[in-house]
């Protein structure tokens, strides 16, 4: 980590962090409010999350990240910002899942670009898998949306094929269809540079039904 990503967790994380030991989230005593809930698994450096953060101060952002130095320069800058609409977790996705969100409190779950685990004997540590996606629905209100977003091709065909035999979701285009970027994720340098180099990128949006 940076010296200002040190002095950020000093700063910021008593304002920004939420810790496994505190088990179970009364969401709305956090925020102080009832807004709708966004959760995002795995930010990254958190560029897009502080963007959508920003951009949307009638919702209430939860990001989930293992990554250190991301989650430090993340509570930077929200602190910089002040924003209050943000909360973060330094730990694993699956704890925080089972130790922490409550059922049926979540708007949405956003999962930008894991990691794709290209290799075919790598492919079974892929993020999104069966099991996963349907401890991340127990999460979601009903009507409540799951929002994956990849560019590599064919891990994009691998969540589809998942998510179209996930019980209680529904695709909302159509059965086999990728989504429209919708216009809440931000589009990062990232997918800006893999847009000029022809990449292309897989936006997939399921609802809870059940």
């Amino acid at each position: 980590m940076t010296d200002g990503q040190k002095a950020a967790y000093e700063k910021y994380w008593p304002s920004y962090g939420l810790s496994l030991h505190d088990g179970h989230l009364d969401i709305k005593e956090i925020f102080g409010r009832d807004a709708p809930q966004i959760l995002e698994i795995g930010f990254g450096m958190g560029g897009s999350l502080l963007q959508m953060a920003q951009a949307e101060p009638d919702k209430d952002f939860i990001g989930i990240e293992v990554h250190p130095p991301g989650v430090g320069r993340l509570i930077n800058d929200a602190g910089t910002l002040e924003l209050s609409n943000l909360r973060v977790f330094l730990a694993d996705a699956i704890d925080v899942l089972e130790d922490c969100i409550p059922d049926t409190s979540i708007d949405r779950v956003q999962i930008y670009f894991p990691d794709p685990w290209h290799k075919k004997k790598h492919n079974k540590r892929r993020i999104i898998q069966s099991s996963f996606v349907q401890k991340i629905r127990a999460k979601l209100k009903i009507g409540g949306v799951l929002h994956l977003a990849t560019d590599w091709e064919e891990y994009a065909e691998h969540m589809l094929e998942v998510m179209d035999a996930a019980e209680g979701y529904k695709n909302t285009v159509d059965t086999g269809q990728f989504s429209p970027r919708p216009n809440f994720r931000p589009v990062t340098k990232f997918e800006k540079r893999g847009e000029r180099l022809g990449h292309g990128v897989w936006d997939l949006l399921y609802q809870r039904t059940a």
